[in-house]
């Protein structure tokens, strides 16, 4: 009889933060999102030490996915990242810091975790209220008659993600690029409910940036050879279009599940052979332009509609389906039997373009909201990365439509909100105290914890050495370089705040970020013609970063909260 190895019992670890590994082990998880962070942010090379492809990246979403972590802690942290970058691609790398500060600055302080967790639900509510608020001094309304803003975020999303590899003029002829695609995805004719079309990226690897390009409809790729073969005469104002799902190409193992009976003396391949042809006529009777197929197409089929100046192109993929669909207004076909004429769509022309070494089909729509990015770059890792960063700003685009408003980037909205929130519980502590139940001490070390945490991811933006400074009339992150003179006329050394709305010839009087001064009001009710004064605002998503400060907030609340982890060792 074989032997069976007895149970293991769970290990149970009792105030896991206590741990120096585990403090150890977050500190080094806070250390890498930190060296990311900003424009001037480290790149992080990813690999297995087995082989296989290399990431090269300092974005938050590739960072993740290569990453990986055992202890349950990290997991909790990373989880939320990640669920946060899937349903906003923005602000990754803040939510981690800021969360990780947070829980940092708690442990310091050394009072109760239920007290430090009540007061920080406080403090974030204060936060949301106040930067959805129309007295908010560092949110900016988004004007969709003017590009002027929406340009500014996208160049500010693009100009953060380093891997990219882009110079100042690339930037800004992507950033009109990924404007251009987002506004044909917008329908024009809108009702209440707007249902945004799609834009697909093309690789074009191994080109310059700057011939990079956008089309209204779908580029398709093909070999020089099926181009040679021409292309279909317009009977009409529009082309006949038949779109496939289903295999084309008379394999058995696309019939499904089952059994197939077969009389004696009959050929299976001809009969299915048979069934094309008779499926290509249907074709050609009911007049079809072109016959795309996501799978592939039998020869004989192909050269059947090829000899009635039918266009077919298979292997398009399960990715462009949907915005062929979308495109062509037909219906996919997922069988080989009699076709619905409803089934049927168009496009308005097809025409053929060649961009670097590749050839396209180029299918253009009658008024569909669906646009091709055809996008390059030098070579994969910075294609890739650039990838990356053109989908988070196409989201970014969308989600700034849903709500029309961004925040000042460039560290300056973390330090307002810093000191707006440290003069609203000095100057109001009374009820405060009241609603949480805490005492005055408990109330401006948990404040002091919160806003430091604030200002630390802001100074995370600096990665040379530099000093950071903040302003004492509107709150806003100013950074003097590394070896600068300690006595000096400030304004002879700065130029522009973060976010480059306000510039160091105005009026003002700064101090060390994080240095011991009085709770000021930060100025609020951003004046609009500020916005308008500046071409290279540095912005943010404000849906995301709203979300971001939320996540980060709760997850150090829960991991704060943990009093055992449990580990089955089993």
């Amino acid at each position: 009889m074989s032997r069976f190895e007895a149970k293991k019992p769970s290990l149970c670890k009792s105030e896991p933060l206590t741990s120096e590994r585990v403090r150890a082990t977050l500190s080094v998880l806070k250390g890498i999102v930190t060296s990311c962070y900003g424009p001037l942010g480290r790149l992080k090379q990813l690999h297995n030490s087995l082989g296989g492809s290399v990431c090269t990246t300092s974005q938050s979403s590739a960072l993740l996915a290569n990453l990986s972590v055992t202890h349950p802690i990290l997991k909790i942290l990373t989880t939320s990242m990640q669920n946060h970058v899937s349903c906003f691609s923005d602000c990754g790398l803040f939510t981690a810091i800021l969360c990780c500060n947070l829980i940092e600055n708690a442990q310091r302080i050394g009072l109760t975790p239920s007290t430090v967790i009540k007061l920080n639900k406080h403090l974030l509510r204060l936060c949301i209220s106040y930067l959805k608020s129309e007295a908010c001094g560092c949110r900016i309304p988004v004007d969709f008659s003017s590009t002027q803003i929406l340009l500014c975020l996208v160049r500010s999303i693009l100009t953060s993600k380093p891997a990219s590899m882009l110079t100042r003029k690339e930037i800004d002829h992507i950033s009109t690029l990924i404007l251009r695609a987002f506004l044909l995805t917008i329908p024009e004719n809108t009702e209440d409910h707007i249902i945004l079309g799609e834009s697909i990226i093309v690789p074009l690897k191994g080109q310059r940036v700057i011939d990079s390009t956008v089309l209204p409809g779908i580029l398709i790729e093909m070999s020089e050879v099926q181009l040679m073969k021409g292309l279909p005469v317009k009977k009409s104002d529009s082309l006949k279009v038949a779109l496939f799902c289903a295999s084309l190409s008379g394999d058995l193992s696309d019939t499904g599940e089952g059994t197939v009976v077969v009389s004696y003396g009959v050929s299976l391949e001809n009969a299915v052979l048979d069934q094309l042809l008779n499926l290509g006529r249907q074709l050609v009777s009911d007049h079809v332009d072109l016959v795309m197929c996501q799978k592939v197409i039998h020869p004989s089929l192909k050269q059947f509609l090829s000899m009635h100046r039918v266009i077919a192109v298979d292997r398009v993929g399960v990715a462009l389906m949907e915005p062929l669909s979308k495109v062509t207004g037909s219906q996919p076909i997922g069988s080989l039997g009699s076709i619905s004429p409803s089934s049927y769509g168009s496009v308005k022309d097809l025409c053929t373009a060649k961009f670097g070494f590749k050839h396209f089909f180029h299918l253009i729509p009658n008024e569909a909201t669906v646009c091709s990015l055809l996008l390059c770059n030098r070579n994969d890792t910075a294609w890739d990365e650039l990838k990356l960063t053109c989908q988070t700003a196409l989201h970014v685009l969308q989600l700034t439509l849903k709500e029309p408003c961004v925040l000042l980037g460039g560290g300056c909205t973390e330090t307002h909100l810093a000191a707006y929130i440290r003069h609203k519980t000095c100057n109001e502590p009374e009820s405060i105290l009241k609603d949480e139940g805490c005492n005055q001490t408990e109330l401006h070390l948990i404040t002091e914890a919160f806003c430091s945490a604030l200002e630390s991811l802001a100074a995370s933006l600096e990665h040379d050495g530099g000093e950071i400074l903040t302003d004492m009339k509107y709150g806003h992150f100013w950074s003097l370089q590394a070896d600068s003179p300690s006595i000096v006329n400030w304004p002879d050394l700065l130029s522009r705040c973060g976010c480059g709305l306000y510039n160091s010839q105005e009026e003002l009087s700064w101090s060390f970020l994080r240095s011991t001064c009085h709770p000021f009001a930060p100025q609020t009710c951003l004046p609009h013609e500020a916005a308008g004064s500046a071409n290279y605002l540095t912005l943010d998503c404000f849906t995301a970063k709203l979300n971001g400060l939320q996540v980060a907030v709760e997850t150090a609340n829960l991991i704060l909260d943990l009093s055992y982890v449990i580990e089955d060792k089993n």
